[in-house]
């Protein structure tokens, strides 16, 4: 069974209504990033923060996967199938995926302020300010901050490097380390890349570049690779 490695960005949650990650203006829904997604931020004003992330997982609750995302989970009929994620939303399991990395953490999950190992389910969408850690910090969300370490990087760099078929939804390649897994693929195998503004990449060796938005390509390319097995 061939094994298809995808990697997702915000553009693939951004069909089912939540906002990407980095607006034009620089803004995270009407927020400056340094003031709600750093670990300077949460010593500055940590309910702001939690107040920023809860907001966040209520808008991802009420979202619903997509085309898109239901689209990759039949690949898994016929290939090995693994996502990568940049996003923190749960949209790819509530889809059906059964093997999604996510990358820079997972908002409806939460953990420990002073070690992010120690991570917990939520009740509801809200983490309140009194609930603590088994170390008796307070609890945060689960998601990377900037400035932070990205622990799956490594595990999403080795799962790249054995890709059959890869796959690139949603991105822009503009936000590191993510933006190197690409470089991690083979140069003999076929790269799809699905996104209305294909990102500039230094090698464009073995690339199939489908300009429209995620709900549209991912079908599209899904129906191809089911058909060639």
């Amino acid at each position: 069974m061939q094994k298809i490695v995808v990697l997702t960005g915000a553009g693939i949650s951004a069909e089912s209504g939540l906002k990407t990650f980095r607006d034009s203006d620089g803004l995270w829904e009407g927020y400056n990033i340094e003031d709600v997604a750093t670990p300077q931020a949460w010593e500055r004003n940590p309910a702001l923060v939690q107040q920023f992330y809860n907001e966040r997982r209520k808008s991802v609750l009420e979202a619903s996967p997509n085309a898109a995302h239901y689209a990759l989970v039949k690949l898994q009929e016929k290939y090995d199938v693994t996502i990568i994620t940049q996003n923190i939303d749960d949209l790819h399991e509530r889809a059906g995926s059964t093997k999604v990395v996510h990358l820079h953490g997972i908002i409806t999950r939460s953990q420990s302020s002073l070690n992010a190992e120690f991570t917990y389910p939520i009740n509801g969408w809200e983490i309140k300010m009194d609930e603590v850690c088994e170390l008796g910090s307070p609890l945060r969300a689960h998601v990377v901050w900037f400035g932070e370490d990205v622990p799956m990087i490594e595990t999403a760099a080795r799962l790249c490097s054995t890709a059959d078929i890869f796959m690139l939804i949603g991105t822009s390649l503009a936000v590191y380390p993510a933006a190197g897994l690409i470089n991690y693929v083979p140069s003999p195998v076929t790269k799809y890349i699905i996104d209305p503004h294909i990102p500039y990449l230094q090698s464009n060796r073995n690339i199939r570049a489908i300009e429209q938005k995620a709900t549209v390509g991912v079908p599209a390319v899904v129906a191809q690779l089911l058909e060639a097995v």
